[in-house]
């Protein structure tokens, strides 16, 4: 039998937790056709999730969270294309970013905020938008 430690433990409900939020997340930006899907959503909130993590074991002092945020942005304006007059992927750029957050949660330990905010991420690209009416 193996013996985990409870350190191990919190760890494993994280890990899925973090599956969990990154696949649903990346099937509805799938189900839309963007780029970013599944796999890209599911590494960014386990990968946010291990660095919070473990910089919560190592030294809780550290600003890990600051570097997720900056590191994640730099991901996510690489996502950004401008095509004439219109800006493609802003919303895929924005769902990464996000779903950082979402695994920060989770590495620190916060489940239930994690839970919500994949609801939202999923929730937020099925609003209606509206579109500029012509003004002619």
């Amino acid at each position: 039998m193996i013996d985990i430690t409870t350190t191990e433990a919190v760890f494993l409900l994280k890990i899925l937790l973090s599956l969990f939020s990154g696949f649903l997340i990346g099937a509805e930006r799938e189900s839309r056709g963007k780029d970013a899907g599944i796999s890209t959503h599911t590494f960014v909130i386990t990968g946010s999730m291990i660095f919070s993590f473990v910089s919560t074991l190592i030294s809780p002092s550290q600003p890990i969270a600051a570097q997720i945020v900056t590191g994640i942005g730099f991901l996510g304006a690489g996502l950004i294309l401008k095509e004439g007059n219109r800006v493609k992927n802003l919303t895929t750029a924005a769902s990464i970013w996000f779903a950082a957050a979402i695994g920060m949660c989770y590495g620190f330990g916060y489940y239930f905020m994690g839970l919500v905010c994949t609801l939202v991420s999923f929730v937020v690209p099925k609003i209606p938008h509206f579109k500029p009416q012509n003004s002619d």
